[in-house]
């Protein structure tokens, strides 16, 4: 049973002639019979009646007429929502990604997207590590994975541009009262407000002070990003964490780091990127993307 044999079915009972069917939709009387045929062969019984003037449906066909209606306006409806979606006029966009982008580089991006295709709906997939990034893309969970470096991929990858990371200081930290970017080894003595061992941005801090060549004191744990900044801001300890989730009202309290410190940012699939996908993606290389000057220090 296929669509093409419901469509014929449908016609000839609102027709009522197999004749008047056949010109309504555009097949020769003996190939639209032919189809009819089969159908009946494989429900197991006729389905129409043939009169002397017409045809009429039989119980059978009575009782597989509205299922064969429901059947052929959800096909019809699924291709539109299909070519609609192709077209980006409306689609769903599943993005997975890591929390801190979620709160500082995607907001600016998606609202780019929606400029452009106001039909698109995005939902964000936040996770903790690049592990469960990865994992989510894979189980096709996300269409689009933004954030720190995958593993090597059989998908399609795309290098977006750097992410930096700066101090947060409190007011009665030293290095608060001038401007200047902070030596990383300056904050050794200091206490830290670092995020727990599981958290993506662990490890992130950790390769920044041992590059210092300390390891950081553990004043307060948290695995939110936002509130790293403003316990850090607060006074309770120093943190480094991505320059753009940092709000603008504590800006005042954002130290550059010396050397200055970049984290490579990709976007990948699972396969081909969808349309809505590649749209995200043409979103986010048009962020304003730092430039990594010599000397920096950069993370995978």
């Amino acid at each position: 049973m296929n669509l093409r044999q419901l469509e014929y079915f449908i016609a000839i009972a609102d027709e009522g002639s197999f004749r008047a069917a056949a010109e309504k939709v555009r097949v020769a009387p003996p190939s639209l019979s032919q189809q009819i045929r089969v159908l009946e062969a494989e429900v197991g019984g006729p389905l129409f009646e043939r009169l002397a003037r017409g045809s009429r449906l039989t119980p059978a066909g009575r009782a597989m007429l509205p299922d064969a209606r429901a059947a052929v306006t959800s096909a019809r409806r699924g291709g539109r929502a299909a070519r609609a979606a192709l077209a980006l006029e409306q689609a769903d966009l599943e993005v997975a990604t890591v929390l801190s982008l979620a709160v500082g580089l995607l907001p600016g991006a998606i609202e780019r997207l929606y400029l452009a295709y106001p039909g698109i709906a995005v939902r964000l997939h936040e996770y903790l590590h690049r592990d469960e990034l990865v994992r989510a893309v894979d189980d096709g969970t996300g269409d689009i994975a933004v954030g720190p470096a995958p593993p090597t991929r059989e998908g399609p990858v795309v290098e977006l541009g750097h992410e930096s990371f700066v101090a947060i200081l409190g007011p009665r930290h030293p290095a608060f009262t001038s401007p200047k970017p902070v030596p990383i080894g300056a904050l050794a003595d200091d206490d830290w407000i670092l995020f727990p061992a599981w958290h993506g941005l662990h490890g992130l801090v950790s390769a920044i002070c041992a590059h210092a060549g300390f390891a950081p004191r553990d004043a307060i744990t948290t695995a939110q990003v936002e509130a790293a900044v403003r316990l850090a801001a607060g006074g309770l300890g120093v943190a480094i964490v991505p320059a753009n989730i940092v709000p603008p009202h504590l800006e005042a309290h954002v130290r550059e780091l010396e050397p200055p410190v970049f984290r490579v940012l990709y976007a990948y699939a699972r396969s081909e990127w969808s349309p809505q996908a590649r749209a995200l993606l043409t979103a986010l290389e048009e962020e304003s993307w730092p430039t990594v000057p010599p000397g920096a220090l950069v993370l995978d």
